[in-house]
């Protein structure tokens, strides 16, 4: 039955294959020099925002190089609340006119960031640079209830004066940020991002919020002229660790906006917009080359770019009945082929998942090495409410008796998938809390875990000796590793998280993960495999199973270690 289903699943992957490359041949084929010599392509009228101008040209220059006998018309207005038929617009979130879904067809090209600002000349800058600002600490200075010597001993006792571009967006995205009602932010209107920079080149004091693009140099590689980014503290712990220093230039800065490390309430998008979808062949040529070659340009110019997942959906939605009047431009056949080599891969999928449904059905199978690739995200995490949770990733729970159980948690599970041996200490010992107190191997690569607790170690759950894989089940009534008699429960508890503040934390253990994962990429090709840094950082489950004992121990003194 499996070789049956796998000759089949090569089959229909040679026969698509195959298929794609005879329609290309195809319309090659139809194409004949008479055609070529007399064919009008259509033409394509595109309508930007300001904002968007400079980046809109960098892609007509890139695309027109490869399809120079298409027609492009480019123009700009300021607001897309009313669009006309036959016409692409490409705006972003910044506008507060967008329409919305049921006014217009849109698809996501980008994303963008908001960011706050202050002088590089401000006193205290080196402080920020150490501690950075939450969101609670930035909405008591756009309310003005605030100034620097609450932070920072010394600090001169001036007003902190704030200012915001008068974009309805852009204050709406720091409203929702600072959990600010939009009434009370007192932060003073400015009408330019040049308005903007004057005032806090002028106010050494003064804090600013307004788009990455807005205050980038001119070589976009940099920040403005006396301009530095203010840290957002997203973990609250009072300083920037080292996974959140992302803010020296622009390229780490959009590059840790689209593994997770700056708030998601300040990144918007930009948008490709049209009265409804579009089938003038070169405007689906043309966004084809926005989700592929053009994300480049949006490095470039102080953007975010596209995931993977949203990659393949574009794909996928370009995918459209194109007007078969026209000819077919020479790119389109390019297009068509990756059109083509998408939609195949969604076909292939379905039957995968068809024919591995029926197949489990008629057998079911018991092995641990069978593993989990789909994606892996703060929603694979199973967390149960009422136990308390630590930065060493365990758990610890006091029972009635006034032992406490300590386990593993969800997260650290998922990265190392199924357990195959555990060193545990015995009965009788004491521990410390950040001493280590159990490992757990994979095939021989191993991690050490540290107590959560201080106290004396009563039992340990003997069911795991002889059926270590029993830790990764989701009952954590049952997977424990130890019962502990505390000797310091009431200090130490305050140290952990319950379930609302552990959530949050995880968002940032994400974001940690895709670094350490993306730093390892660049020296280790399996690695790459599993992270790939273009397409967004998206990640795997059991992530580090097939990787060998250097990326463990790596990940022992730079992902755990550094945590305790």
């Amino acid at each position: 039955m499996k070789t049956k289903f796998y000759t089949f699943f090569l089959t229909m992957l040679s026969f698509l294959f195959c298929s794609n490359i005879l329609i290309a041949d195809e319309k090659n084929d139809d194409l004949n020099k008479e055609q070529l010599a007399t064919a009008e392509f259509q033409t394509l009228q595109i309508v930007t925002s300001p904002d968007l101008v400079d980046l809109t040209n960098e892609w007509l220059v890139g695309y027109r190089n490869l399809n120079p006998e298409q027609k492009i018309t480019l123009s700009s207005q300021t607001e897309a609340s009313t669009l006309n038929d036959g016409i692409l617009y490409l705006f972003s979130s910044n506008n507060p006119e967008l329409p919305n879904e049921n006014q217009a067809w849109k698809m996501v090209v980008g994303h963008d960031l908001i960011v706050p600002v202050t002088s590089i000349n401000n006193p205290n800058l080196n402080e920020i640079y150490k501690r950075g600002f939450t969101s609670e600490e930035f909405a008591r200075f756009l309310t003005g209830e605030i100034n620097f010597p609450a932070f920072f001993d010394g600090a001169e006792n001036t007003q902190v004066q704030c200012y915001i571009i008068n974009n309805q967006n852009v204050i709406n995205r720091v409203a929702d940020f600072t959990h600010t009602e939009k009434e009370l932010v007192a932060a003073k209107k400015v009408n330019s991002a040049t308005d903007l920079i004057s005032q806090i080149q002028q106010n050494k004091n003064a804090i600013g919020f307004c788009t990455l693009t807005e205050v980038l140099n001119q070589e976009k590689n940099g920040f403005a002229e006396q301009i530095s980014i203010i840290p957002i503290d997203k973990n609250k712990n009072g300083r920037i660790d080292s996974f959140e220093n992302i803010y020296a230039n622009p390229g780490t800065l959009t590059k840790g906006a689209w593994i997770g490390k700056y708030p998601l309430e300040l990144t918007g998008s930009i948008y490709a917009l049209s009265t409804v979808k579009p089938t003038n062949q070169t405007a689906l040529d043309f966004m084809t080359y926005l989700t592929i070659e053009g994300q480049g340009k949006i490095k470039t110019s102080g953007f975010s770019i596209l995931s993977s997942a949203e990659k393949t959906a574009n794909i996928i939605a370009l995918a459209t009945a194109v007007d078969s009047s026209a000819p077919a431009s020479k790119v389109s056949i390019s297009n068509l082929g990756w059109v083509l080599i998408f939609v195949a891969l969604g076909v292939i999928l379905l039957i995968f998942v068809f024919f591995g449904f029926k197949y489990s059905n008629h057998e079911l199978i018991e092995s641990e090495n069978i593993e989990m690739t789909q994606a892996f995200s703060e929603n694979s995490i199973s967390a149960p409410r009422g136990l308390f949770y630590d930065k060493t990733h365990t758990w610890a729970f006091m029972e009635h008796d006034g032992l406490v159980k300590i386990g593993i948690d969800d997260f650290l599970k998922h990265v190392v998938g199924n357990i195959t041996q555990l060193k545990m200490k015995v009965p009788g010992e004491k521990v410390r809390k950040g001493e280590k107190i159990v490992t757990i191997i994979r095939d021989g690569k191993q991690l050490n875990l540290y107590s959560p607790v201080t106290g004396f170690i009563r039992q340990q759950n003997e069911s795991l000796s002889s059926k270590p894989s029993k830790i990764n089940d989701s009952a954590f009534t049952d997977n424990w590793v130890y019962q502990i008699e505390p000797a310091n429960w009431t200090r130490e508890v305050n140290f952990m998280f319950m379930i609302d503040k552990y959530k949050e934390w995880m968002k940032d253990e994400f974001a940690r993960l895709r670094d350490f994962m993306a730093n390892s990429a660049n020296s280790n090709q399996l690695v790459y495999q599993h992270v790939v840094l273009q397409d967004g950082g998206e990640l795997r489950d059991n992530i580090l199973a097939d990787l060998g004992p250097e990326v463990w121990e790596d990940f022992q003194t730079k992902f755990i270690d550094t945590a305790k």
